[in-house]
């Protein structure tokens, strides 16, 4: 297929400089790690038994102190935490008090400690804002289920019938609106201005403690883009390099016309990956109905250009090296799982999502081999600390993808071309100034041999392998002979000339 470049110049949008060269780990902090130095109450599940909907296996955030050794040796430089705040539910996303840290995490002392202990390792955190509904337990809300009709916070949600049904019976409507008719899940009044001001004043409370950005809970069901905009004016008020991602899974041009996000979490290339990577080695896109992604189609190397060409261009480019480019997260299974054990395919990902624009992010426990089974409460198993159980060249293959993209800042801000899509290969140039990288992509389970063009200013002596197979041949701006091992991927560096 024909050569591609993306367009280098949009619209004007800032984002934060840093997250370019970000490496996310997202954690699930129920299951990461626990600390001996918490309390814990006594009705938790074993750590090695598989989660259930509702029980606790007791992790915190002094375990991740703990284990922040063990993050900065990966590569991470970033982490996105899963909701820490008060919440009777595991995953915390049923929210009751947005000011306090969870007690079962260790309160907001931990918290203190947990982004001390980061920042000293210039690791950057960021939390899940889940702003669009709350728990039942919200004060507010509590107040309209003991007060009914007299409670002087009966504005803050939107209330249908009297009496409520708060716990039932089960596919009874509540008589208030909530997240998917979810009783659990009271959702906001947000064009009541107290609640407005709430939301807002949690949003800049936390980044004026040190916090690093927001990850943004389902905020298209907020569907008011005033909304945003202000909660955008005050985060980036208390501190201009906070980093706002927001979970829309499809299209997001709407939120990323530089006033409201900075970026979206990029469930697109997660889809294009399992669709590239994971079929051409058997996956039935059937097996990941369900999971979180609803569907998967086979993509040919063409096609795979095809698509991500269309993500690349879809955004202005400051926002498209700021996406949240993940393989999988807590609301999926888990790419091994979806991608039919294939620890192949989940290797090319790896290296392609290190290489690609954007902030990679690795869901805890990928870089071992975790997979879990087809359904995303079994993707939330606890983290395996026993290193004999663990995927050793998985994780030293992860991790070396990471030092690649560290070594090389090309792979982080360079400009994004298309080189060669066909017979199960894909290859790609990024540019950045002077220095060059191009990346190659062989999904097939034979070895293939391709032949690209560069760039007229290349210089061929100065073409070295970076990363797999080193055979090729350079000169007068093409690389020939450039030979990709089987269900592997190669990275080339080169220079331009002096000019």
């Amino acid at each position: 297929m024909q050569q591609s470049a993306i367009p280098s110049t949009d619209r004007t949008f800032e984002t934060p400089s840093w997250v370019q060269d970000a490496v996310f780990y997202q954690i699930f902090p129920d299951r990461f790690a626990k600390s001996l130095a918490v309390p814990k109450p006594a009705n938790l599940e074993d750590w090695d038994t598989p989660p259930t909907i509702h029980g606790y296996k007791g992790g915190d955030l002094l375990g991740v102190v703990e284990h922040l050794d063990y993050l900065q040796d990966l590569g991470v430089n970033a982490i996105y935490f899963c909701p820490v705040f008060k919440s009777t539910a595991n995953h915390r996303y049923h929210t009751y008090d947005y000011y306090q840290i969870d007690p079962i995490l260790g309160g907001n002392e931990a918290f203190a400690q947990l982004l001390a202990a980061a920042h000293r390792r210039s690791i950057r955190v960021i939390l899940d804002g889940v702003f669009n509904h709350c728990g039942r337990g919200f004060f507010q809300f509590n107040s309209i289920l003991e007060n009914g009709s007299s409670s002087p916070y009966l504005d803050w949600f939107t209330i249908y019938s009297w009496p409520l049904s708060p716990y039932g019976p089960g596919g009874h409507a509540p008589g208030y609106s909530a997240w998917w008719n979810d009783p659990a899940l009271p959702k906001f009044n947000t064009q009541t201005e107290a609640v407005r001001e709430y939301l807002w004043g949690v949003g800049r409370h936390w980044i004026e403690q040190g916090v690093d950005g927001w990850r943004l809970d389902v905020p298209n069901e907020i569907d008011d883009d005033t909304f945003w905009r202000e909660f955008r004016r005050r985060v980036k008020s208390a501190n201009s390099d906070a980093y706002i991602v927001g979970e829309i899974w499809e299209d997001a041009s709407r939120w990323l016309q530089g006033d409201q996000f900075d970026a979206v979490m990029n469930y697109p290339f997660t889809k294009a990956c399992l669709g590239f990577f994971g079929t051409w080695h058997g996956l039935d896109a059937g097996t990941i109905q369900g999971t979180g992604l609803h569907s998967v189609d086979p993509l040919s190397a063409e096609r795979f250009q095809q698509v991500l060409e269309g993500l690349l261009g879809r955004y202005p480019w400051k926002a498209t090296l700021a996406q949240l480019n993940l393989l999988d997260s807590h609301d999926t299974a888990r790419f091994l799982t979806m991608a039919c054990g294939d620890e192949t395919a989940l290797r090319l990902a790896m290296l392609f999502q290190m290489t690609f624009p954007g902030a990679p992010c690795t869901y805890y426990g990928d870089e071992i081999g975790m997979a879990g089974g087809a359904t995303v409460e079994e993707a939330r198993a606890g983290f395996v600390w026993d290193q004999s159980k663990w995927n050793t060249p998985l994780h030293d293959h992860l991790k070396g993808c990471i030092a690649l993209r560290h070594a090389h800042p090309v792979l982080r801000g360079g400009q994004y071309q298309s080189l060669f899509a066909g017979d199960g290969v894909y290859a790609f140039l990024r540019r950045l100034g002077d220095d060059l990288a191009l990346v190659a992509l062989n999904a097939c389970d034979t070895e293939r041999s391709i032949e690209v063009a560069v760039s007229g200013d290349t210089d061929p002596q100065s073409v070295r392998s970076a990363w797999g197979s080193p055979a090729f041949t350079a000169h007068d701006g093409m690389i020939s002979s450039w030979r990709i091992a089987a269900r592997s991927g190669s990275v080339l560096t080169a220079r331009a000339f002096d000019r």
